[in-house]
């Protein structure tokens, strides 16, 4: 597997910081051949820390920086022995467009967690399958993604209300213009500090933009993997929704008009259901909806919590207006890892905008959820969810 970063990797853990050298490292028969970027790529000056929070020295620019690894792999034709009819390669790559997007966040107790990051490196796996990119250890991507934030951990915020973003990224490299399955693959990892998502500090409910126009993915395509086509696909109707004075657009699907996702959020719907029933909904995992972390981990609260129904179901326009005409609706919210959870307020859609009481009503649920979810990634509340690093 990455044996070859790993050796690279613990030298410069064992050194004192400014004495960084790659160890040398022979490449098995049949390996991807490796490197590591050189160290005089230029480092951005990390953000200035407060007198009582500077340390004795700050560590010297890491290579690892930009890239967790960088591997290329030849196989005859585009396709090795190994290639199934699912797309992926079953052969686990010697050492390492799909991206995935996950969080170092630095504690109330000075330490640096990785929120569920074993959920992303299952995502990343499963996407790089149907883009016939090659399989890889889960385990050993994320040991180096750990090692890279221990290196880099001056970057994380020494504050509650930011984070360090992690963004591994696994494109094909194949130096032609033909359509086929990559001979060559890169994968590396960037780290960047992000602050709040809301700049006051506080929920800020969104707009929606709601026309079946355009739709963000489709039955049998790559809507449920996180790939940049999906993302830059989208970009035309975001602006759109722009133009008609709303923030997002809230994606719908089908003739009858399936609601799924909330620009590039998960969404969820807060309400007294048809049956009378408290429930909390969101639509299903059936190909065309993105299996969030954040996601998954509402709906593991919620069960958790025990308080109200849960369910993955499909939700129409009809419904939500129905509903809404009833008095029905409570909240409704997006989730993902940049906002944690979105309220929605407002909806535009066929010419009128449809008021969500979302705020009137708290938003309670949408609030606990995300004083849960950050309790447990700032360290307030020990959690298996969490990976200490330091």
């Amino acid at each position: 597997m990455l044996e070859g970063l790993r050796r690279t990797m613990r030298p410069a853990l064992a050194r004192c910081p400014g004495s960084w050298y790659p160890a040398p490292c022979r490449p098995c028969a049949g390996a991807w051949p490796r490197r590591l970027l050189s160290r005089t790529a230029a480092r951005p000056v990390p953000p200035p820390l407060s007198a009582a929070r500077q340390p004795r020295s700050l560590p010297m620019a890491s290579p690892l920086r930009f890239a967790a690894a960088l591997a290329r792999q030849d196989c005859s034709n585009g396709c090795s022995a190994e290639c199934t009819a699912e797309g992926g390669s079953k052969e686990v790559v010697r050492t390492f467009k799909l991206f995935e997007g996950l969080k170092a966040f630095r504690g109330v107790d000075n330490k640096i967690r990785l929120f569920r990051p074993n959920l992303n490196m299952d995502r990343m796996c499963r996407s790089a399958v149907r883009a016939t990119l090659p399989v890889f250890d889960k385990e050993e991507l994320l040991e180096c993604i750990q090692q890279l934030v221990k290196l880099d951990q001056e970057w994380v915020p020494y504050s509650t209300s930011a984070s360090l973003y992690i963004r591994p990224t696994f494109i094909g490299t194949e130096p032609s213009l033909g359509v086929k399955k990559p001979t060559k693959a890169l994968l590396f990892v960037i780290l960047s500090p992000v602050g709040p998502y809301f700049s006051s500090g506080t929920f800020n409910p969104v707009s929606l933009w709601a026309n079946p126009k355009y739709v963000r993915a489709w039955e049998g395509g790559t809507g449920d993997c996180k790939m940049g086509g999906n993302y830059g696909s989208s970009l035309f109707a975001q602006c759109e929704a722009v133009e008609n004075g709303c923030q997002q657009v809230l994606w719908l699907y089908g003739e009858d008009n399936q609601i799924t996702e909330v620009g590039t959020m998960n969404l969820f719907l807060y309400w007294i259901n048809e049956d009378g029933e408290e429930e909390l909904a969101t639509p299903p995992l059936d190909g065309i909806i993105l299996p969030g972390v954040t996601r998954q981990c509402i709906l593991d609260l919620a069960h958790q919590w025990g308080e109200f129904k849960v369910a993955e179901r499909y939700l129409t326009m009809d419904d939500l207006t129905t509903a809404l005409e009833a008095n029905r609706v409570r909240e409704m919210f997006g989730s993902g890892t940049a906002c944690v959870v979105c309220p929605v307020s407002d909806i535009l859609y066929k010419g009128e905008t449809i008021h969500i009481p979302t705020m009137e009503n708290g938003p309670k649920l949408a609030s606990r959820i995300l004083s849960k979810l950050t309790d447990i990634q700032y360290g307030r509340e020990e959690n298996n969810w969490t990976i200490v690093l330091s």
